[in-house]
């Protein structure tokens, strides 16, 4: 009896001195630098793919906005955002095949439409054409696919998060979504809140990624505006970049639940029209890369970062992000890759997805265009390398 309580002794002895020790060490210690924040990342890029125009079950192949990889299965979903109306709302099932070998250069060698699926409401009725336009789209651990994007409504606009079947299609829930993202516009007036029609939830990802957890355990779902929300647009001629916004949902216990919202400043060099159109989880620490992209015709500058939510201020209670903002932290960024210095003609990139393990072992990371249904565009895939000793 004795030795167990000698042992209990020293049991909590050292934890408490081990929980003394944090403390001093903590208060201690030196400033973490800006280069700490960030992984060491760094993307090797392996070539490009361009999709020949196609047809599946006599639905066209275009508009990809989003894709996300299901490792199991070694297979891709792409939601399209078909605004020509040529068919309803959809997501297609990919199967991509990348060059064997090792020693050679790696790249892709085929990319094969296998199906298309409409997307129902939860009454299994399709939606008519035009009517909703996905922008973002998530494969959960379950299989489920999450997607984002906006519905119409005459001129006004409602953006929307949506768990959908994977095999029918049909909507099995959608999640809650804040009042100041919704807009107060008619035709009689002008919005003075909510989302813009260019600013819907184009991204969405979930964290952890590359795991696969046990049914029910609780996962974080990351979305995010385009651009500002009317409330926080800067007048014209303002020099200052957009401000969008990241959403954190928790899913797994009860009902969804939002439980965090972040400021991410866009970057000004890209001008006017730059916007935020995808987000991809890399840890389970709050690192993620973001796409940004500006367009002018059909001429496109975009770049991909590398952001943290590590430090940022909660902005859920924040109503407007206009003008000069004290005392709010937002994410962190770090420039990862201009695209535009590939040397390659870029097209409307907007897809991002961690892919399959290359034939090195290394991470891949895919890029896709949106074509826009449109003949002088390409569905240009563009395939890299994502190096990092914490990815191995």
């Amino acid at each position: 009896m004795q030795s167990r309580k000698s042992k209990l002794a020293r049991v909590i002895l050292s934890g408490l001195f081990a929980l003394f020790s944090f403390i001093i060490t903590s208060c201690s210690a030196p400033v973490i630098t800006q280069e700490r924040v960030f992984l060491d990342l760094s993307l090797d890029f392996l070539g490009e793919y361009k999709l020949p125009k196609t047809d599946v079950l006599d639905t066209p192949v275009g508009g990809l906005s989003a894709i996300t990889y299901d490792r199991r299965s070694d297979r891709f979903y792409t939601v399209c955002n078909d605004q020509s109306g040529s068919a309803p709302a959809r997501f297609y099932t990919l199967k991509l095949a990348l060059d064997p070998t090792v020693t050679e250069k790696i790249g892709i060698q085929k990319i094969d439409i296998e199906s298309v699926t409409f997307l129902t409401d939860q009454e299994g009725k399709p939606y008519t054409k035009r009517s909703i336009s996905p922008k973002g789209i998530a494969l959960t651990p379950q299989k489920t696919l999450f997607i984002s994007g906006y519905s119409a409504a005459g001129d006004l606009i409602a953006p929307f998060v949506q768990e959908f079947d994977t095999n029918s299609g049909q909507m099995l829930q959608s999640l809650p979504i804040p009042e100041r993202y919704l807009p107060d516009a008619s035709d009689e007036k002008e919005p003075t809140k909510g989302i813009q029609q260019t600013s819907a939830f184009a991204s969405l990802t979930f964290n952890p990624t590359g795991t696969i957890p046990t049914s029910g355990e609780p996962i974080n779902l990351f979305t995010a505006t385009s651009s500002a929300l009317v409330q926080d647009r800067e007048p014209l001629g303002s020099e200052k970049g957009a401000k969008s916004r990241i959403l954190q949902y928790l899913i797994g216990y009860g009902s969804p639940v939002l439980i965090a919202e972040y400021f991410y400043p866009l970057d000004p060099t890209l001008g006017s029209a730059n916007s935020l159109v995808e987000l991809i989880s890399v840890d389970h620490g709050g690192h993620f890369l973001s796409l940004e992209r500006s367009r002018e015709e059909l001429s496109f500058k975009q770049k991909i970062f590398q952001i943290t939510t590590g430090g940022a201020t909660d902005t859920s209670r924040i109503n407007s992000l206009k003008g000069e903002i004290r005392g709010i932290q937002p994410v962190k960024k770090k420039l990862l890759l201009d695209l535009n210095e590939l040397s390659i003609p870029l097209d409307n990139l907007q897809a991002m997805t961690l892919g399959p393990r290359l034939p090195d072992g290394t991470q891949s990371l895919l890029l896709v265009s949106d074509d826009n249904f449109n003949d002088q565009q390409t569905t240009q895939f563009l395939l890299f390398r994502l190096n990092s000793s914490r990815l191995a």
